[in-house]
């Protein structure tokens, strides 16, 4: 009885010993989801993407495949939209899922990489992927944000770019998705003086006392995550004018002004003196010739 009781508390400690094995290859031998895409992917608006998702079934896997692409909802009361699945061998497209497609022709064989063709703003979202083949399911989470690339930027300068003076020169990009960071440089003349200060958030370059040693063509180039762009401009150092010639000017001008008003006023006067003593020449000749008139008719 003792040899039959040891040999039975010793073929349950086997199988003790084989169910956990059992258990721990299976956790081992789980089905996997892997992928080579980075947890948060940046892209252009207009370009192509490939959300990577690679499984591996374990073993004791024995279920028909599944594979479903959704949108997960930021609000947890709410559904994830799905997108796209593979199921029973067949490939079914969701709601307004145009332009969306597993990356492969054949998701079955290990790849379930979900290709969209032409991004826009819309698809920035987070996208889940899930493999299920019973009794092993997996799933992986990844975060899509589609950007606008800067558009061309505008440079100019205020101020008149004279020696001696502020000038501040100005780069904006109209399009693009922040955060923008702008960049000023000189083409060939060496980096930007020390003294000129930058704002990379505004696109602003100033210049407090500007020199000859500023003079040159000054790049201005705007990024973000997914694109860049850039302008050129020529600044001058113009010499600043005469002061003592422009005040000179400035008085030869006020009395050549003045000059021409008094002509002015003096032949105004003398037309208007020549027009009256005309018509009083013209009123004297009409009163004589009318007394004229009547002695003749008198007589």
């Amino acid at each position: 009885t003792n040899i039959s009781l040891i040999c039975r508390k010793k073929q349950c400690a086997a199988y003790v010993y084989l169910s956990e094995f059992l258990k721990e290859l299976r956790r081992t031998q789980a089905m996997q989801v892997t992928s080579t895409s980075p947890q948060t992917i940046q892209k252009a608006k207009g370009e192509s993407v490939t959300l990577g998702c690679s499984y591996t079934p374990s073993p004791f896997d024995i279920g028909e495949l599944d594979i479903e692409w959704s949108v997960v909802s930021p609000d947890t009361t709410q559904k994830d939209q799905m997108l796209l699945s593979y199921t029973g061998g067949i490939k079914y497209l969701h709601g307004l899922a145009k332009g969306l497609s597993f990356a492969t022709g054949d998701p079955s064989a290990g790849d379930a990489s979900l290709s969209i063709a032409v991004l826009s703003p819309a698809h920035t979202a987070t996208y889940q992927c899930k493999v299920k083949k019973s009794p092993g399911v997996d799933m992986l989470k990844m975060s899509l944000v589609v950007m606008v690339k800067p558009s061309v930027p505008k440079c100019w300068v205020e101020g008149g770019e004279l020696v001696g003076e502020a000038a501040l020169l100005h780069c904006q990009s109209a399009k693009g998705s922040t955060p923008l960071k702008y960049t000023w440089r000189r083409e060939s003349a060496g980096p930007v003086p020390a003294a000129a200060t930058q704002n990379s958030a505004t696109g602003e370059l100033k210049i407090s006392n500007h020199s000859l040693s500023f003079a040159g063509i000054y790049i201005c180039e705007v990024n973000n995550a997914v694109g860049s762009e850039h302008c050129r401009i020529n600044l001058k150092a113009n010499k600043p004018p005469n002061r003592a010639a422009v005040i000179v000017g400035t008085i030869v001008g006020s009395l050549l002004l003045i000059f021409i008003l008094l002509v002015f006023i003096v032949l105004l006067y003398w037309k208007f003196n020549s027009r009256r003593r005309y018509e009083k020449e013209f009123s004297n000749e009409i009163r004589y010739r009318t007394a004229q008139c009547r002695h003749t008719g008198a007589e």
